[in-house]
């Protein structure tokens, strides 16, 4: 079966045993804030396992798109890859509603055998452990044994058969593995217990079934192939050598991330984007491979080719900035080592790794990476330290007076603030939900705002953005606000500078609704404002400029 026939098959499987379809996720977690890719199924209905009503049902399947960084070592093997899509079936509030470990290995089982007619080699259940007190899973075992007595059942421990959770805290349980071919296919997990941040375990008062069996390795047994690369997934792509596969994967895993609105950058989504493109092209030729992965994609997800020129973009300006300084980068590191090693030392320190990131643009890890090959070490620790020092004192510099980038708190400085907020929903549903602040600087005489977009705005655009503003402050919108958890903020849809950290409890301006309509803006701040939008006056652009790379710089007037 082709990759599409597959994902296909297993969605209409589970709805025909009345579970709800439900759309991937972004790639970047809504409801979430522990983490900062989604790297599993689960993670969009993670708020169903712990009491919160699921709106879809107490059953669903989905096809996630899934990033994890865990095994980037191990990409280019047979299985392992950065970017992957992950099939799941779900059931919420067991035993008042959906369903558990007999259902869910019925499912399971009536699938793979009878409707993919593969064949189980064996699978693995809990063992128990002693020191968490955690219980054998029995109830698995057994129900696996009434279905096929034949069946080979090999009992593990916590490591490989204790699931969770995705981030600091959360649902986590017992799973039960199924292997084909010697290969993990699919992982249940019955969330069975809530881990807090502190690792304390507590039962949960509902039980809940999690599912995860990667797209990519199905397709690996159901096509016969020797390893995930030779699928119809990577159709087209020259994948004969392990480094040809990692250029592959990490391409195909930045054409996904850019497609839900990361760019590359220093910072926490943007840096690890641009650790991968620029790994790639430490192994090779990167031209073409993106092109040829939104043809592969472009029917399944139609965001891809929608923001196909802004993905072409974005890899070749990085392609083009790490070219210039990845020559100069690596003499200069070849030269360090050679010295390093004329002393007897085999430790390359913070200040030389910090120096090669801040003026080469080399990263932690290919530095890492290259000193491994030489038999080095790296002072992870040292380079971690200097660059908290220089973040420290890039905050200090840009934090401004006041919160919000205000030069001072006069009623026309308050009223800019104010706009800024209008401001940056209207560049969000002008341009796209990729529009994140990236700093501001306000004065009784003009707003001056930083946002991150790929591109030059065209005047169509720029002129959308000012009279959605206007229409906005015509409508006289009360602005409020409302003392939260992050977390709620997060869930209810309020933007924020997440690169910042924030406290427990954040303060949310909501612009809108007038009347009984949605609220038009909502954003973690921490003020001040005005009360009505109608007292703004007239909202004027009178420049859009570049301010760096992949930034973006308004500078705007109210009349």
């Amino acid at each position: 079966m082709t990759a599409d026939e597959l994902r296909k098959n297993f969605l209409e499987f589970f709805q025909s045993k009345n579970h709800k379809i439900v759309p991937s996720a972004s790639l970047i977690p809504e409801n979430d804030p522990s983490v900062l890719f989604t790297t599993a199924g689960m993670q969009q209905f993670k708020r169903y396992y712990v009491g919160e009503k699921s709106p879809y049902g107490p059953n669903v399947c989905s096809c996630q798109k899934c990033f994890r960084t865990s095994d980037i070592e191990e990409v280019g093997d047979e299985s392992h890859l950065t970017f992957f899509e992950m099939l799941g079936n779900f059931s919420f509030g067991w035993p008042k509603e959906g369903y558990f470990k007999k259902e869910a290995i019925g499912y399971a089982y009536e699938f793979i055998t009878r409707v993919l007619k593969l064949k189980i080699d064996y699978v693995t259940v809990f063992k128990g452990d002693i020191f968490e007190e955690l219980p054998p899973d029995k109830d698995s075992e057994n129900f696996w044994q009434e279905i096929d007595p034949n069946l080979k059942i090999v009992k593990s421990g916590k490591e490989d058969n204790f699931w969770g959770p995705t981030g600091s805290e959360g649902p986590c349980g017992p799973t039960t593995e199924i292997y084909i071919n010697g290969i993990e296919i699919w992982n249940l997990v019955f969330n069975e217990y809530y881990r807090n941040s502190d690792g304390a375990l507590k039962k949960l008062e509902s039980s809940g079934v999690d599912t995860g069996m990667g797209l990519e390795r199905l397709a690996m047994v159901s096509q016969n192939k020797k390893n995930v690369f030779e699928t119809d997934l990577f159709k087209g792509i020259l994948v004969d050598s392990k480094e040809k596969r990692i250029i592959a994967d990490h391409i195909k895993a930045a054409v996904f991330l850019i497609s839900d609105g990361v760019l590359p950058s220093n910072v926490e989504r943007g840096y690890v984007l641009r650790r991968l493109i620029r790994r790639a092209m430490r192994y090779g030729e990167i031209e073409g491979v993106a092109e040829k992965f939104i043809d592969i994609y472009k029917d399944v997800y139609p965001n891809i080719e929608k923001n196909k020129e802004i993905i072409i973009e974005e890899i070749k300006k990085e392609k083009e900035k790490f070219s210039k300084t990845l020559e100069r980068g690596i003499k200069n590191l070849k030269s360090q080592i050679i010295d390093l090693k004329s002393k007897n030392l085999n430790i390359i320190s913070g200040d030389i790794v910090f120096d090669l990131y801040q003026t080469y643009g080399f990263p932690l890890e290919l530095t890492s990476e290259m000193a491994k090959e030489e038999g080095m070490d790296v002072d992870v620790s040292g380079f971690k330290k200097k660059y908290q020092e220089h973040q420290d004192i890039s905050r200090t510099a840009s934090a401004g007076m006041f919160k919000g980038g205000l030069i001072d708190h006069s009623e026309k400085s308050i009223k800019y603030h104010t706009a800024s907020h209008l401001l940056l929903e209207s560049l969000r549903r002008v341009l796209g939900k990729h529009v994140e602040q990236r700093g501001s600087n306000i004065t009784p005489e003009r707003l001056r705002f930083d946002f991150s977009h790929p591109q030059k705005m065209t005047p169509e655009e720029i002129k959308k953005v000012e009279d959605m503003v206007n229409e906005k402050i015509k409508e006289d919108l009360e602005v409020k606000f409302e003392d939260m958890k992050l977390e709620e903020a997060k869930r209810i849809g309020a933007t924020g500078v997440f690169e910042s950290k924030y406290g427990e409890i954040v303060r949310v301006y909501t612009i809108g609704p007038k009347g009984n309509g949605e609220s038009f803006s909502r954003e973690i701040c921490g003020g001040p404002h005005v009360e009505n939008t109608g007292c703004l006056g007239h909202f004027k652009i009178i420049k859009e400029e570049s301010s760096s790379s992949g930034i973006r710089r308004i500078k705007a007037i109210l009349e």
